[in-house]
């Protein structure tokens, strides 16, 4: 029982640990891919740290949920990251690591962004939640169709079941190419990444996540920067356990195992961030009116991979 608590414990602090550095490799890589020298990967620690030691300045009418979402954000977005088996399975909350709960939780954690960048009354905060629920009103029913299509495959959504069926072998499965590629759609609109959006920007017409957190800074801000970089983790992390989980400790295996895990998990997260640069490096932010056609892309890929099983379990 301890041992199980340490590993629960271990696998909670390492995708805290870690959030802050995928998202500095993925700046410094693109910064070579512009040809430009770029922070370092650890700048995001130094940010951080800079914004946890500042005060945070609130708005004189703001209410309590702007001063309580940004901690709300953090534990639901955090909570989320650690359920998805990084370097092993089957730990001891793994009965709620379900692709539905996971999706709830992230939904709520950005129903409350959006309820705190309306809050202030700014006209960029409401434009930035106006956009945020757009595209989440496009992207979560992507999400589930997904979900709904690595179901049947897997014949469970808890995450460690859907592991250890992809790791005993299904097959080169044309419903599961299609499931991949819509997921990676939606990952990239759920992270305010190019080209439905672009993390580097700021005060201009076309931000959506960077106009929501204009008015908050200090702990508050850090706090919020910390769950972004959180769900970039989360969704890389997710990609490996389904379609990747080559090294995952298995149920029921030791400390001996861990180490391996770990080097797996932490090679799993390099490539996911190298593939991420290449992808936001080769394309140009689109316009905000074309994202329902990107993610209805989405959309349709898990409802034809869902019809695809249907159809025959084989495809």
């Amino acid at each position: 029982m301890i041992g199980d608590l340490l590993i629960q414990g271990g696998q909670m602090l390492v995708v805290l640990a870690l959030a802050p550095l995928v998202t500095g490799v993925v700046r410094k890589l693109k910064a070579r891919l512009y040809r430009k020298r770029g922070a370092s990967v650890i700048q995001p620690y130094r940010d951080l740290a800079r914004l946890f030691r500042k005060e945070a300045v609130v708005a004189e009418g703001a209410s309590w949920l702007f001063r309580a979402a940004p901690y709300l954000i953090f534990a639901m977005t955090w909570v989320a990251a650690a359920l998805v088996p990084t370097f092993a399975s089957g730990l001891l909350f793994s009965w709620s690591a379900d692709l539905i709960a996971i999706t709830a939780l992230l939904g709520s954690a950005r129903f409350f962004l959006a309820l705190a960048g309306m809050d202030v009354g700014t006209p960029f905060g409401g434009l930035g939640s106006s956009r945020e629920m757009m595209i989440s009103s496009l992207a979560e029913p992507a999400m589930i169709m997904l979900v709904f299509c690595l179901a049947l495959v897997a014949g469970s959504t808890q995450l460690s079941t859907v592991a250890e069926v992809m790791l005993s072998g299904v097959g080169l499965r044309v419903s599961l190419a299609l499931a991949l590629i819509g997921l990676m759609i939606v990952a990239v609109a759920e992270n305010a990444r190019i080209p439905v959006d672009n993390p580097s920007t700021h005060l201009e017409l076309t931000m959506v996540h960077e106009a929501m957190v204009l008015e908050y800074s200090g702990r508050h801000l850090a706090l919020i920067e910390l769950s972004a970089q959180l769900k970039l983790l989360l969704y890389i992390s997710l990609i490996a356990c389904v379609f990747a989980p080559w090294g995952i400790a298995p149920v029921g295996a030791g400390l001996a195992h861990m180490p391996l895990g770990i080097a797996a998990y932490l090679g799993k997260l390099a490539i996911g961030a190298v593939l991420l640069a290449v992808f936001e490096a080769s394309l140009a932010k689109m316009r905000v009116f074309r994202v329902p056609d990107f993610l209805g892309a989405a959309l349709m890929l898990g409802l034809l991979g869902t019809l695809l099983l249907f159809v025959s379990r084989g495809l």
